[in-house]
Parts: C-alpha cells; structure tokens; sequence
C-alpha cells in the first residue's frame, strides 16, 4: 500500500457512500471517492450505494455491494435462482436494455482510454430479441458433494465449487432435459467423480454441443484415464432416450491441473462431428472446434463483417483465425477467392469437410499460425484486398498488423469480444496507416458482460 492510500481515509473494511457514474471492466459498476475510483459488482449506472471496501490498489478499490440507497430504473430481478453464485452470468440484475448501453459504453471508453482516440463512430449494439435459452455449448463440472455423492453442475463465480441447478435460463430446454438425464444416468451406472486432491474418481466433465438449427447434439465425457467401464452401453442408452443425440465421445484427461481437455478422444456412439447451419451455409464441427455460442446472433455478426468487407466479387480476402471456416465459406460467395489461416488441427479439418459440403471452390485453408503463414504468403506473392481479422480474446500478435500493414491491403475488418484488446491492436493499425471508419458492436452474450464487435479499417 503506498503513502498516499496509508494517509487517506479509505481503509479495508469501511463501508462508504458511492454513487456510480460510470462501468469498468466486466460490467462493473464504478465511482469516485475521494480520489480513489471504487468498482462494485452488482452496482448499476446512476445508483447511490453503500460499499463496504475489500480491497485498495494504488488510486483504485474494490468494494462488494452492502445497500442501495438510490435505486436504478434498470434494476432488474434475476430470472435464475442461483444467480450470485454460477459464474456464467453477472448482468441478470440488469435490464436488458441497458445491458446494450452499457456494452457500447464498455467499447466507447476502451477505444477512448486505451487507444487513445475520440469521436470514433460507435453503433448502438445489436442486440437479441429473446435474449434467454440460446447457447449452444454447455459446460458441466462433475464433483462430489459434502456426502461424497457425484454431483453435475457449474463453477462457482468466486470458488471451486460447483453450484447446482435443474434448469439454466441460457442455454435450450433440451440441454436442461439431457442434463438432467445425465444426472441419473450416472449415478445408475454408478461412476465416480473425478477428486482434484487425490487425482482419483472417472467423470471430470460433461459438455453438451448443439447444432441449433440441425437439432443434432454432441455430449462429450471428459474421463481420467482411458478406461470407462460400460461407456458405450452408457452412450447408446442416452441416445435412445434423446434421439436428436447424434455423437457421445469420450475425451481423456488425465493432467491434474484444472485444464478441461486431453489429448485423445474416443467416439462411445454416433459420429465425431454434427452439423449445423449460418444463413445458407451447411457446416459441421468436432468436440474442440470453436464456433460461437450464439447462433442466432452469429448470423447477425457475420453479416455485418460482410457488409463492412464491402465484396464485389474482384477481391482476395484473407479470413486470419478462420477457425471451422464458416465465415470464410460466407465471403467466398462474394469474392474472387479467400484464403483461411486455422492453427487447431482440429478446425483445420472441420473446415475442409465444410468446402466439401458447400460445393465451395474458390477457397483455400492453412494449417498455422497466422503469425508465421501470412508473411509466407505475402513472400510467395499473394496479395489481399480485405483482411478480416478474428483473433482470440488476446488479438492478434503485432507481427500480424504489421504484416497486414506492409502488404498494403486497402480495408480491414476487425472481429474482437474483448473491447480492451481490440482497442489496443486498433491503436496499432492506425500507426501503420489505417483509419477507423466505423464499430458495431453485436450482443453474442445477453447477461454477461461480453461484446463482440466488428471494426470497419481503410488505409490512408
């Protein structure tokens, strides 16, 4: 604790009045006292609140949420009863409407105080119109409760618990069913929980996959160790109670860190992949493929990434972490050939089932890293008119935007759900000779705090 915060008069513990005028990272309610910025989970814009403070780091605090003496229009009641404890949501206390708002501002003020530009033209968010049952990925924790019974759940928002419930409001009522089937399916074949101290027990998770408009559905059984008495006996018996079950695969795990995935799979039943659709693209994905969690409004997203690439059909485009290649499939449609870069073997494989799929031949996917294959193309003569820019939550390595830079590619658009990186590689651009024209952000993620967004980049 430095000087300064040992001779004022905010201290751990003391509860002080707030009133909240702005949000911080994760949509978290903050203000000003007495020249400390103090975030509040649970506080909303335009409240007046009793904080009780729990932590104090140079000019900031953190502080938990002890009374609300001035209440917001926009406090909502959660919809879910274990809302607080699973860390899957932290904005049902919200309505959805300012949920929006409060999105947009989150990206306003990265690109304001990250990257240091003002005026930049932002859209309001596009948001969901029933913004409740629409994940189509599901993640499970398997554990043992205080009587050492297996329990199914998910991860507590402060601790390694697992909190338990019948009924998530954001994913489809068909993952609750299976859920819930799961659960007695388990404990009739009488498999163990997997035990974090000891590395002992089977079962350490239980995902379930959706094809949202396929109705085809992967559960995936994360195991420690290859054996697994009755595993296929188990598959085919919640396939015969959940027809729309099209593939049960067992993944191994046997690392006893808290990573989710091992190595190597084992399809129990059904296939190894399912399928699903975006507009009228036909795809199909595997157990670690990444395709985003809400299918409706991924629509919604790739058709404004479509729209900002501006395709007449004369263009190379380069789709960076192209993933299962359906955005991809989406701009070949339009332009005279795309070139996707994937790194996850996986993925790679996916997408190439996927061309086959579409009748699509005007594009071609690399296996690696964009890093190291985009200056291996730009080498061998390839030149690009668009560059769509998907990274994962870190962005993209600043080899890339330079990369992208001294190729001379005239538009770029930039796909980020992580305002604070996307404001920080947009600043970069911008050094080496891009101008932002425009951001719509595009609500992906209704009771979180997570945005996605799509920049719109031409070189000056």
């Amino acid at each position: 604790m430095s000087a300064k915060n040992r001779d004022s008069s905010l201290q751990i513990g003391q509860i002080i009045d707030l009133t909240i005028n702005d949000y911080g990272y994760e949509g978290v309610g903050a203000g000003r006292y007495h020249g400390f910025t103090v975030f509040v989970p649970g506080a909303l814009y335009g409240e007046r609140i009793q904080a009780k403070i729990t932590e104090i780091r140079g000019n900031s605090a953190q502080g938990v949420l002890a009374n609300v003496l001035v209440r917001s229009v926009d406090r909502n009641k959660p919809f879910c009863r274990i809302y607080g404890l699973c860390g899957g949501c932290n904005l049902q206390h919200m309505e959805y409407k300012a949920q929006l708002i409060m999105k947009w501002q989150l990206i306003v003020n990265a690109i304001e105080r990250i990257a240091e530009f003002k005026g930049v033209l932002v859209h309001p968010t596009i948001g969901m119109k029933k913004p409740w049952f629409y994940l189509n990925r599901l993640h499970y924790w398997v554990g043992r409760s205080d009587d050492n019974e297996l329990i199914m759940g998910f991860g507590h928002k402060d601790t390694q618990e697992i909190v338990t419930t019948k009924e998530c409001v954001t994913q489809p009522m068909i993952a609750n069913w299976i859920s819930q089937k799961l659960k007695e399916i388990v404990k009739i074949y009488g498999f163990s929980a997997y035990n974090e101290a000891d590395g002992t027990g089977l079962l350490r998770h239980i995902m379930i996959r959706i094809g949202y408009y396929t109705d085809e559905i992967m559960v995936i059984l994360v195991t420690n160790g290859a054996e697994f008495p009755y595993g296929e006996r188990f598959a085919l018996e919640l396939m015969v109670n959940f027809p729309a079950v099209k593939s049960v695969i067992q993944n191994i795990n046997v690392s006893r860190d808290r990573t989710i995935f091992g190595k190597e799979n084992r399809v129990l039943a059904g296939s190894s992949r399912i399928t699903d659709k975006v507009d009228d693209i036909k795809f199909c994905f595997s157990l670690k493929s990444f395709y985003r969690s809400s299918p409706v409004q991924t629509i919604v997203l790739y058709k404004e990434i479509l729209k900002y690439a501006g395709l007449t059909g004369t263009e190379s485009v380069l789709d960076a972490y192209c993933g299962i290649g359906v955005l991809s499939l989406m701009l070949a449609r339009k332009a005279r050939f795309v070139f996707g870069i994937e790194y996850l073997p996986e993925a790679f494989q996916d997408a190439r089932e996927n061309v086959a799929l579409n009748n699509i031949n005007n594009v071609q996917f690399i296996l690696g890293r964009t890093e190291k294959v985009l200056p291996e193309l730009i080498n061998q003569g390839f030149k690009f008119d668009v560059a769509v820019l998907d990274p994962p939550r870190s962005g993209c390595e600043p080899s890339v935007l330079k990369n992208i830079a001294n190729a001379m590619i005239k538009r770029v658009v930039y796909v980020s759900y992580n305002p604070g990186t996307l404001a920080h590689d947009l600043k970069l651009l911008s050094e080496y000779g891009y101008k932002i024209i425009e951001i719509q952000p595009v609500d992906l993620r209704p009771q979180t705090h997570f945005v996605e967004c799509v920049a719109k980049l031409e070189r000056v």
